[in-house]
């Protein structure tokens, strides 16, 4: 059986082949929110506690935050450098027509035969919303926007973006172009996390190109709300939407809202969420570094048991008002046969508020179990049929 530190109860489950074991933390809090969107969804940056989520893998047409993924394409390779920021690519007759002056969209005035460098193009899209500089770079690293989507949409996946799919760098209208309000959460993060370097273009206040002045297109921006990232999307039939990063004292929170009625709406939303975000809520320690969580049946081993650690001090963020349950999970694939390691990356731990899951944390072998005797071995089969059976 599964065996669980005093603090915590004990109930067992089986779902296909998937072991979990519920355990109570502690008297907590849950944060419920109603939002004007379709879609929500906002994670705390430290704890990366769940604040808000509503339909959050409900697919959507992401329309100009698909840029948010071009960008990251193009800093994936000037970081790799496959490129570099002084390359330079051509404006073609497509990229100008399609995104450029003629096209009577969001751009940056690239002229017809000229060329940019990917320096200018990164910024013509993150400040001016640029379609045309979207294309020029596709065009000038892969030879074609589709042969550029695709490389985002491989990109998407390998950084965990499970519900998005991508037909062209631009986000314009395309019904192959969806994403969902959690993987835009989880693609702010990462380009904050891992470009940190060049998240202040994100807030940049203009940008001259072709001798036209324009500032910023993200009218979200508000210092003094903290927020500071990252654009905006509408797309006909589903509404605006916005990816949004904020920081204040101390605390970051990143957000998606998405299928709301007008551009009113959004703003008015978006303050209202980022403000709840930021001061609605408190941190709580749950777990210390190394400190074990539950223990575990092993089969043909050596020992029964294992335990299994968090190697990080554990927090969430729990609501000020309403207050709730915290609940534990430890789920992890059944059975789990020896021989194993120590540090074995063996279970996961979700945490509840209620029936909101907050986090998920992975959980580690506390010591290495070697395989058992031939008398083990048989005793641990027996066990593992009759916990089958039961």
């Amino acid at each position: 059986m599964v065996t669980l530190i005093p603090k915590i109860f004990r109930r067992l489950s089986l779902v296909a082949l998937a072991l979990a074991c519920s355990i109570g933390i502690a008297s907590a809090q849950s944060g419920g929110l109603a939002v004007k969107a379709q879609q929500a969804y906002m994670i705390d940056a430290e704890t990366g506690t769940v604040l808000l989520s509503l339909n959050e893998n409900t697919q959507f047409p992401p329309a100009s935050l698909a840029k948010l993924m071009t960008v990251e394409t193009v800093l994936d390779a000037l970081k790799s450098g496959r490129v570099t920021q002084e390359t330079a690519y051509p404006v073609s007759e497509y990229a100008w027509r399609t995104g450029g002056a003629p096209s009577r969209t969001s751009t940056m005035f690239a002229a017809l035969k000229s060329s940019v460098s990917i320096n200018d193009l990164v910024t013509g899209i993150v400040v001016q919303n640029a379609n045309d500089g979207c294309i020029i770079l596709a065009e000038g690293m892969t030879g074609s926007d589709a042969a550029f989507a695709k490389m985002m949409t491989e990109r998407a996946k390998a950084l965990g973006l499970t519900g998005s799919v991508f037909a062209n760098s631009t986000g314009l209208p395309d019904p192959a172009n969806k994403t969902t309000a959690k993987d835009m959460v989880t693609l702010a993060k990462h380009i904050r996390d891992t470009y940190p370097d060049r998240y202040s273009l994100f807030t940049k206040p203009d940008f001259e190109w072709n001798r036209i002045f324009q500032r910023n297109k993200n009218t979200l921006l508000a210092p003094d709300l903290g927020i500071d990232g990252l654009g905006l999307g509408f797309a006909e039939g589903h509404g605006y939407s916005a990816v949004i990063s904020a920081e204040r004292d101390g605390r970051r929170i990143y957000l998606t809202l998405a299928g709301m009625e007008d551009d009113k709406t959004r703003q008015e939303e978006a303050r209202r969420v980022v403000e709840w975000g930021l001061t609605a809520f408190q941190k709580r320690e749950l777990f210390q570094k190394n400190e074990t969580v539950g223990t575990v049946s092993v089969y043909g081993g050596a020992a029964s048991a294992i335990d299994l650690a968090v190697h990080e001090t554990v927090s969430v963020l729990v609501p000020l008002n309403n207050p709730d349950r915290l609940s534990g999970r430890i789920v992890y694939n059944w059975p789990l046969n020896a021989p194993l390691e120590a540090d074995f990356n063996a279970a996961t731990l979700r945490i509840f508020s209620g029936e909101r899951l907050l986090r998920e944390v992975p959980l580690y072998t506390t010591a290495p179990v070697a395989p058992g005797t031939l008398t083990q071995n048989a005793a641990g089969a027996l066990k593992e049929l009759l916990f089958f059976w039961l």
